[in-house]
């Protein structure tokens, strides 16, 4: 796994040849229990790199197209599977947590719901109020700046803009974006977020 803007965060990929991006996953490497982030199947380095930081406690998927290899590392690591409440009904694999607007998993971890996108009640965290952690709806298929799912993917457009303006009010000290798809934005994130609202 790559070191990220933080000593505690790592992250891991796999570039998408059909989409021309890079799919991510992130690991938070805290007391209490790692947390990992719509991960992918993880290579056998990467398997050890993990179990040497302490392995992981808790799994967050953030909508049902990021299953990944949540499940497989779920049941290698004993970790509990958290998914979005708005999929229980329908989710593709089994969770033992169900998260929605405004719960914190774990302390520092904020759970945000997103509207309009492909699938309902997608998940976006906040990470001690400083790095948001998105799922689809907010990606950046070009380094440094940030873009929405196309419009012919959205539910509803005016919806997934008020979401990211929400984000952008209520967290303005947002300064990294960690994005499911494509490149992150280690600076400025809060002002990157802003620019997706005023498009």
């Amino acid at each position: 796994m790559k070191l990220l803007h933080r000593p505690d965060l790592f992250g891991w990929s796999r570039f998408d040849e059909k989409r021309n991006i890079d799919f991510c996953s992130v690991a938070w490497v805290r007391p209490g229990g790692n947390v990992l982030i719509d991960p992918l199947p993880m290579s056998e380095h990467d398997r050890a790199h993990l179990q040497a930081l302490g392995g992981a406690t808790l799994i967050i998927v953030t909508n049902s197209d990021h299953t990944r290899g949540a499940q497989d590392l779920g049941a290698t690591l004993g970790a509990t599977l958290c998914a979005p409440r708005a999929e229980r009904g329908s989710f593709p694999i089994p969770c033992e947590c169900w998260l929605g607007d405004g719960d914190e998993p774990v302390p520092g971890l904020r759970v945000l719901e997103m509207h309009g996108s492909k699938t309902p009640g997608e998940l976006a965290l906040v990470l001690e109020g400083t790095t948001l952690i998105t799922g689809d709806l907010v990606r950046a298929h070009m380094g440094g700046r940030l873009n929405l799912l196309p419009d012919t993917k959205l539910r509803d457009r005016a919806q997934a803009v008020e979401s990211v303006k929400r984000i952008v009010d209520g967290y303005p000290e947002i300064d990294t974006v960690l994005v499911g798809d494509g490149w992150p934005i280690f600076h400025d994130g809060a002002r990157a977020l802003a620019a997706l609202c005023a498009v």
